[in-house]
């Protein structure tokens, strides 16, 4: 069993900047991922960035995000994704999830945080 407590999100303007961590307990031995994805009102669950925290590998960025989003280690069992120069389009639901392999695709992750909203005005 794996709980994660994501934090971090909130109210920014356009162009300012945040930073989420997500804390993993329970299964934090070996080699695991978290990976951060969002969903925004009435669209499907995207994929933002995922770290592996046994290598330090990162995964690649997706276009709506490289550039601005960066995915670290953070404190002790966590993982944290900055993100800078945010758009009013990054608002949404931010999840971080863990697997025990790197991938974009939801399916692969097998716990989800409750996710932390992050909502960004023009």
């Amino acid at each position: 069993q794996v709980q994660l407590v994501e934090s971090g999100g909130g109210l920014v303007q356009a162009g300012e900047s945040l930073r989420l961590s997500c804390t993993a307990s329970g299964r934090t031995w070996g080699e695991w991922v978290l990976g951060w994805f969002r969903q925004a009102p009435g669209k499907e669950r995207e994929f933002v960035a995922a770290f592996n925290y046994y290598s330090d590998r990162t995964s690649d960025y997706p276009d709506s995000v490289k550039g601005r989003f960066h995915v670290s280690r953070g404190a002790r069992n966590t993982v944290d994704l900055q993100m800078n120069s945010l758009k009013p389009e990054d608002t949404g639901v931010y999840y971080c999830a863990w697997s025990t392999y790197m991938s974009q695709q939801p399916r692969a992750y097998e716990y989800w945080g409750q996710g932390t909203q992050v909502t960004v005005s023009s």
